[in-house]
């Protein structure tokens, strides 16, 4: 069995460690056509992001990671292209999604289609490639946040769920853990015909409500811890002790490990007045402080590679 990467299929069984949700670039085209000289020289400039993206990747895979899970999709700047250029120059699989994500409103280019025809959108990516370059997305992602299942939000749930059922690919949901936003997005999906255990409920790990988490747990769902550290969210000891109860009470099949880490993110690019503000995470934060912590905590090895090399596996692996 294999899925699809930037660089074409290859064998599930052979993703090895892997972070579950990882950005390369977030760049939203409409905004950089429109704003890009706003500070002077352009806030983009492609061959020195892509050659930093390089050097940063290099890292990640020269730390033994071997596959990094890319869910940029339509709404926050998926531009395939450029990772092509990217992964040409490191040995790394990257997986890459389709779908869209909104927190309230679709653009009119997809406001004015039915959920199926967006859906068809999505098939397209998954089974003949992204607009032309061959490159064909494995998993579908969507978000649902604080406003919750509101606006166009329920058309893109419905949407995703079609191409869901039409392709079997599994599906990643943002959300926001202040507001509890998993529950209710599983409980959409579910009713489009989603299988909850076929649902990875992204930045779960932004909240320590062990009730909240559970509930996504007993349903089915696999949770991302995978906004380390995540300081401006969460303290980082509270996110370990919570991950630490869930792995001891038999959890760790279904947790997923990651940073939402970018190599260049336009959310405040450019501005002097507030920089990048360090949201561009750290690809190796993982490996350098939340495993010797889990060691530390009496975690075994074997739970640490459960979550990093089988549970991804899991995720791709058709039902």
């Amino acid at each position: 069995m294999t899925v699809e990467t930037i660089r074409g299929p290859v064998e599930i069984a052979r993703l090895g460690r892997t972070l579950m949700h990882e950005h390369i670039f977030v760049l939203d085209p409409g905004a950089l056509r429109a704003y890009q000289h706003t500070w002077g020289e352009s806030y983009w400039n492609a061959e020195r992001e892509i050659a930093k993206a390089v050097a940063a990747l290099r890292r990640v895979r020269e730390a033994g990671i071997e596959t990094i899970v890319d869910p940029t999709v339509l709404g926050i700047g998926r531009h395939v292209p450029n990772i092509e250029r990217v992964n040409a120059e490191v040995d790394i699989n990257i997986i890459v999604a389709t779908g869209y994500f909104a927190f309230y409103e679709l653009p009119l280019f997809f406001r004015l289609r039915s959920a199926e025809d967006v859906a068809a959108f999505f098939v397209r990516d998954i089974r003949e490639g992204i607009d032309g370059t061959g490159v064909k997305a494995a998993f579908l992602k969507c978000a649902v946040e604080e406003p919750g299942v509101v606006g166009d939000v329920p058309k893109i749930l419905e949407a995703i769920a079609l191409a869901h059922r039409e392709t079997a690919a599994p599906v990643m949901v943002h959300t926001n853990a202040e507001a509890n936003t998993g529950l209710p997005a599983l409980e959409a999906l579910s009713a489009y015909g989603v299988d909850p255990r076929r649902v990875v409920v992204a930045h779960a790990g932004d909240s320590s409500d062990m009730t909240y988490l559970r509930a996504m747990l007993e349903l089915g769902a696999s949770l991302g811890f995978d906004r380390f550290p995540g300081e401006h969210i969460l303290p980082l000891q509270e996110r370990l002790d919570t991950l630490i109860e869930l792995l001891e009470l038999g959890y760790a099949d279904r947790i997923h490990l990651s940073h939402d880490g970018a190599c260049f993110l336009d959310f405040t690019a450019g501005d002097p007045q507030v920089g990048q503000m360090g949201l561009e995470g750290d690809y190796l934060f993982i490996d350098h402080t939340v495993l010797p912590a889990l060691l530390r905590a009496g975690i075994e090895q074997a739970v640490i590679d459960e979550m990093m090399i089988v549970n991804p596996t899991r995720f791709f692996e058709q039902p």
